[in-house]
């Protein structure tokens, strides 16, 4: 009997071995926003008993209690990052010219790029001989990350932090569709107008330039730099196992995906948590109603204009609800008496409180999905990136209101949260579109755990792949085709010409014989 407890064991362990996966993955971002969705993601599978390592510029406080989680800490990103945002006037950037910051942006991330790689822990990690069974790696302008997964010999699961778009479409042969579907830094609804929808298709049509005759060769440079084995960009690149994105219908514009595209949006939200006593107690004795005030983890309200400031402030002062601002200092100038401030807060937790009635918020997508989940309506403020995208959609399903910063004055944000409170569509059309976010036959996180098991069960599942991935840029846009069908048309054309001129001329001749006999 012994001998058999014993065996059984044995058999269950090496189960359990067989079952563990050694995962890496790559966040480079020092934005908190984008860890957040790291993290979560990471613990999730170390929570099934897998062996995760994380690259990232932040550290985990309180890691899984299951499988093992290992940071790779990327050492000067986040207070590059923080130093950047204090410097930089971030309520400028929803104003600049995306056409001048695009190449910006591409630049900024190829150097962040190098410098992820080129850190000395990133470069033991590389030269140890470690194996993974899978590589994670985020997509933003980072093309060059992907060639752990082949320096590892693992298959690639890109993460889309902002959905499916041009950025992560091509990758897996997935159609970009200008026609309806905004690019991330165009504030325009999918029901585009001519004049939109020629900016929209010049916007794409200028990145795609910018990433084929720019970025790509500078991360093919950056490969060959840090990687062994002379590896080649667009090898790695095409070769994307799975795309996990951070959307759901009920949050992003519903398009078309392949197979190996797989929605996970809000698999970063917690169920409800018990709030600290001072602002349970807050919240509760406020009956008449509160409103919750964040500008999210990167824009810092301490930093608002004075006249934006004064304005939100003199707005407030003259409603009857609560407000509960995220502010990120102990004095507020000018502070009403109807306004409670707090340097961090809970946002979740505090948006699943039943007298939250409205959410003035950034527009950022962690927080849109937020409020979506908990059903509460919202007047986005969008600053920069895809928030004005994110403040769109917010209006096109009809549960909240947006304002542009730079029109920001004490009259119309008074009028627009007035109308927010007192119009009960907006509360009705927040808990419908919460409705559908609930509506799946999975949490989100199993969702992402369970596919990326997958491509570790099935060695990257290439029978996910599309064929089109594997065919050329004119083969796939049948460019081919159609010059053939064009120069046969113009063949035909020709030779019908030839042969209706002729057929002509003979009749002319036959007319003028039968003239002269006659």
């Amino acid at each position: 009997m012994n001998s058999r407890l014993s065996l059984l064991v044995t058999l269950l362990l090496l189960t359990s071995g067989a079952q563990c996966a050694k995962i890496l993955a790559v966040f480079p971002m020092g934005a908190p926003s984008h860890y957040i969705l790291g993290s979560t993601l990471l613990r999730g599978l170390a929570e099934k008993g897998h062996d995760v390592t994380m690259i990232s510029p932040f550290s985990e406080k309180t890691p899984p209690k299951n499988g093992s989680y290992r940071d790779i800490v990327l050492t000067g990103v986040k207070e590059e990052h923080e130093e950047r945002m204090k410097t930089m006037n971030v309520f400028d950037m929803g104003e600049a010219n995306i056409l001048l910051m695009g190449p910006l942006f591409f630049t900024t991330m190829v150097d962040l790029t190098d410098r992820t790689l080129g850190q000395p822990e990133v470069q033991k990690l590389i030269h140890s001989g470690e194996k993974f069974d899978v590589v994670i790696v985020e997509q933003f302008m980072n093309e060059a990350h992907k060639g752990f997964a082949k320096h590892f010999n693992a298959p690639l699961i890109v993460f889309s932090t902002i959905g499916a778009s041009s950025w992560v479409n091509p990758l897996v042969g997935n159609p970009t569709m200008v026609s309806y579907d905004p690019e991330p830094l165009r504030g325009f609804s999918s029901k585009m107008t001519l004049y939109e929808r020629y900016i929209n298709a010049f916007t794409y049509s200028y990145f795609q330039l910018i990433s084929h005759l720019y970025a790509y060769p500078q991360h093919d440079k950056i490969l060959k730099k840090y990687f062994p084995n002379n590896m080649n960009l667009v090898d790695i690149m095409y070769n994307t196992s799975l795309v996990l994105l951070n959307s759901h219908p009920s949050t992003n514009l519903a398009v078309p995906y392949v197979p190996n595209m797989i929605d996970i949006g809000g698999f970063h939200v917690k169920p409800p948590q018990k709030l600290p006593d001072d602002l349970q107690k807050f919240l509760d004795n406020s009956k008449e109603g509160v409103i919750y005030f964040s500008l999210g983890s990167n824009v810092k309200s301490v930093f608002l204009p004075e006249q934006k400031r004064e304005a939100i402030l003199n707005a407030f002062s003259k409603l009857k609800v609560k407000v509960l601002w995220k502010w990120e200092e102990d004095v507020l100038p000018g502070q009403p008496p109807n306004v409670r401030l707090g340097k961090w807060l809970p946002q979740q937790d505090i948006l699943a409180h039943p007298n939250v009635k409205l959410f003035i918020t950034h527009g950022g997508l962690l927080s849109t999905i937020e409020t979506i989940y908990h059903g509460v309506p919202v007047l986005a403020i969008p600053i920069a990136g895809d928030q004005k995208l994110n403040a769109e959609r917010i209006v096109n399903q009809g549960f909240g209101l947006k304002l542009r910063f730079a029109d920001l004055t004490e009259e119309l944000l008074l009028e627009m949260i007035n109308e927010l409170l007192t119009n009960p569509k907006y509360a009705t059309n927040a808990k419908k579109r919460s409705e559908v976010f609930h509506d799946r036959m999975a949490k989100p996180l199993d969702t992402a755990v369970y596919w990326v098991e997958y491509v570790i069960r099935h060695g990257g599942a290439p029978h996910l792949r599309i064929a089109g991935i594997d065919l050329s840029w004119y083969q796939y846009f049948l460019v081919d085709i159609i010059l053939i069908f064009s120069v046969t048309s113009v063949i035909v054309l020709y030779i019908s010409l030839k042969l209706v001129k002729r057929l002509v001329s003979s009749c002319c001749r036959s007319k003028k014989q039968k003239i002269k006999t006659k």
